[in-house]
Parts: C-alpha cells; sequence; structure tokens
C-alpha cells in the first residue's frame, strides 16, 4: 500500500503535462540545435550543373575562387583561403605561423580547437573565461606565460568577439602571434571591424551545422601578403606551380559542390540573419517569465549572426537544473545541447595532462554546468519556439514531480 506522501506523488507526476511521465512527446519530428540552414535551390543547383558540364570538382576551380572572392569581400580582409573543414584550417594556420611549445587557449570552446594544437605536439595552456562573457579573460593571460610559449588563440564564442585589443597589447608586450578561432562568428563585427580582421589571421567554420555552411568548410582569413602565401602552399602539397613543389604541405582544399552551396548560403545570408533574430527575440520574450533562465545579450554595437540560442540556468532561481532541463527536453524531441561541457580541461586527452582542481579554472567548470543551447534556424518557427518554451515552463511549473520521475522515485 502506498503511503499518503507516495500517493500524492503519483498524483502529482499524473497531472504533469510531460513526456518524462509517460505521454506522448510534444513534438513527433526531432528538433535538433544546429539545422542546416538552405540558401537559394535554384542557383545552388545551376552552379553544380555548371560544374558538372566544366568535369572541375577540385583543385582550386572557378567556384573556390568565386566563394573566397566573396567571402573575402563581405568581411573586408586582403586574403580568403577556402578549406575543406574549419579543424585542417586551424592546423594549418598554426603551422603557417609557426606555433610550437605552448599556445594558450580558453578551455571553453569546442574541443578541436585544443586538438588543432596537440595534433601538432603543441601544448594548449588553458585560460579561464570572464564571468558571463564566456571568452577567455584577458586579465589571466600573463600569469600563464612562459619561455615556450609562442602565441594565444582567441575565441570568438557564440559570435560575441573577444576583447582583442587587450589580447593584442599582451602579445606585443611578449612577442606572441596570435590567431582566432572564429568559427561561430561569420558576419559579425568588433567596434566597427567584421570579425576577420584580428590577429595574424582569423578561421572561420563552413560547417553544415554554422550560420554560414558550405555542406562542410572552413577558411583562414588574413591582411597579411606573406602568410597568405605561406598557407596557399601548405593546402596544397606545398606545390608552387604545377610540377613544383618548395614546402611542406597537406591536402586541404575546399571541393567545387561544397563551394556552391557556400556562395548559395552567402546569397541568402541576410535573410538567415532576420530568421535567427526573430528566433532570437521570440525565445526571449517567452523565457523572461520563467524564474532563472536568460538568454545571452548581444551587444547591439556589434553586427551578430544571431545563430546561438543559449541560455543561462541560474542553480540558485531556477526550480531544474540545466541537466534536468535537458532530460525533459530530449524526451519531447527537442535535443537541446549542453554544449562546450564539460570544458577541454576535464576532457582526454588533456585531463591526464594536468588533473583538475577546483581552483583550476572555477568560471569555466560554473558556466560549462549552467548553459543550454536551443534549436534556431530557418527551420524553427514561432510555433516551434512556442512549443519549446511551454515545455519549460510545464517542467518548472510542476519541478518536484518532474526530479522525482527523473530519479525514478515515481
Amino acid at each position: 500500500m502506498l503511503t499518503d506522501s507516495k500517493q500524492a506523488c503519483v498524483q502529482k507526476a499524473d497531472a504533469c503535462p510531460l513526456a518524462i511521465s509517460g505521454k506522448a512527446p510534444f513534438f513527433q519530428i526531432p528538433i535538433h540545435v544546429g539545422q542546416p540552414g538552405v540558401g537559394n535551390r535554384e542557383s545552388f543547383f545551376k552552379r553544380v550543373n555548371e560544374m558538372l558540364d566544366r568535369r572541375w570538382f577540385a583543385n582550386n576551380g572557378p567556384l573556390v575562387k568565386e566563394f573566397e572572392s566573396c567571402i573575402a569581400c563581405r568581411v573586408g580582409v586582403k586574403h580568403c583561403l577556402a578549406m575543406c573543414n574549419a579543424t585542417v584550417a586551424l592546423q594549418v594556420a598554426i603551422r603557417a605561423l609557426e606555433l610550437q611549445g605552448e599556445v594558450i587557449v580558453p578551455a571553453y570552446t569546442f574541443v578541436a580547437t585544443a586538438h588543432a594544437l596537440y595534433w601538432q605536439n603543441i601544448k594548449p595552456v588553458f585560460l579561464d573565461i570572464t564571468p558571463n562573457d564566456y571568452n577567455l579573460d584577458p586579465a589571466a593571460i600573463e600569469g600563464l606565460i612562459t619561455s615556450q610559449t609562442t602565441g594565444i588563440i582567441g575565441v570568438h564564442l557564440w559570435g560575441r568577439p573577444c576583447d582583442t585589443q587587450a589580447i593584442q597589447t599582451i602579445a606585443a608586450r611578449h612577442d606572441l602571434k596570435v590567431m582566432y578561432d572564429a568559427a561561430h562568428a561569420f558576419g559579425c563585427s568588433h567596434k566597427g571591424r567584421m570579425i576577420g580582421n584580428f590577429g595574424h589571421c582569423e578561421v572561420f567554420s563552413f560547417h553544415a551545422t554554422k550560420f554560414l555552411n558550405s555542406f562542410e568548410g572552413g577558411a583562414i582569413v588574413t591582411n597579411d601578403d606573406k602568410l597568405a602565401a605561406k598557407i596557399r602552399l601548405l593546402r596544397n602539397f606545398g606545390f608552387s606551380d604545377i610540377d613544383t613543389v618548395v614546402s611542406f604541405g597537406t591536402n586541404a582544399k575546399l571541393t567545387e559542390v561544397c563551394a556552391a552551396m557556400g556562395i548559395s548560403s552567402l546569397e541568402a545570408m541576410d535573410d538567415l540573419i532576420v530568421v535567427n533574430r526573430r528566433n532570437y527575440e521570440t525565445y526571449k520574450n517567452h523565457l523572461a517569465v520563467i524564474p532563472g533562465l536568460s538568454l545571452i545579450h548581444y551587444d547591439p554595437a556589434n553586427s551578430n549572426n544571431y545563430q546561438y540560442i543559449i541560455v543561462d540556468v541560474d542553480p540558485l532561481r531556477s526550480r531544474l537544473t540545466r541537466d534536468e532541463l535537458v532530460s525533459v527536453l530530449w524526451a519531447e524531441n527537442v535535443f537541446a545541447r549542453k554544449y562546450f561541457w564539460p570544458g577541454c580541461h576535464q576532457m582526454e586527452p588533456y585531463r591526464s595532462l594536468r588533473p583538475p582542481t577546483p581552483d583550476y579554472l572555477p568560471e569555466t567548470d560554473r558556466t560549462a554546468a549552467r548553459t543550454m543551447v536551443l534549436p534556431t534556424g530557418q527551420n524553427v518557427s514561432p510555433e516551434i519556439i512556442t512549443g519549446i518554451c511551454r515545455i519549460i515552463r510545464e517542467a518548472t511549473d510542476h519541478s518536484p514531480a518532474v526530479r522525482r520521475l527523473l530519479n525514478h522515485e515515481i
């Protein structure tokens, strides 16, 4: 026989209108974070047909050259060098800058940023982030510089710019190279300049999940003529012309079909930003009434692509934790993510290189434990967003029953 308190819990669970209580999911079709945007299909297929007629599918074809020219023009840089993906682009940029020894990088980033260093026998020295900013903390840089330090890699997380001036000042004082992982930041600006114009070079991602996609791809952008020439050799086996190899290199070239997709995405870029901003504002209005939840702020003084819906779940004010909310949403076929959890420093192989302690990167640990990313993009309508926010509101309204159900206590 159930006790009165147990019976009350069962009744509350029965009243909980969520899939974790056994009801049907709110959404029948899965809704993912980072659903690819699609530009003008007709222009894409026209370019693909022209490519097929030319029989030129790779090796710096006309579509790659057009894509590079369009990117350089949009960003306002002298050189854009398209790559097969952003991870390889990071590796090529690191090699071109001749980084070695130790490089300072934030731990709160996608692990590819660190892997691009470690892959080349360079030690990533992890840096903490600033509270509520999510970007690396310039005040902590100098305490990590050693005789082995050769560079700094900043990450413009969620398209929000690093403090480039502070980073550059410190780098100049210690004769360090600076580059940026700008995978999130295409179409974003900083103090009147487009991201892509800072440091020695910056790396964009055009992966399918990014704001601007070329199916798969990336690019290095720079205003340094000598560095650009070096990168061109590195991405094509070191060939200086059709028969002459003059340096070490690899195969990092973008294909023509990917460039066709990239150009078509560029043509639709302004429309994509309008949709993303609409979605951001819709989430902002709905989540404002739920205790403990807040969206990250985008500075109106800067351009932004609004590609990321980042929710901070305050454990002191929210009725459910970030992890509990993610579990509830997954049951409803909303595949929210715990981006960059638990931080690169908590992942292998880096965890074994320096076992984390509570005082190692406290702000990174705090942020990684409370940040949730929600779906947006072309296929996410205001009605879908309203449904997602309704799930979150229902979960918080029924938080005691939700917690018991998640803990299998009912």
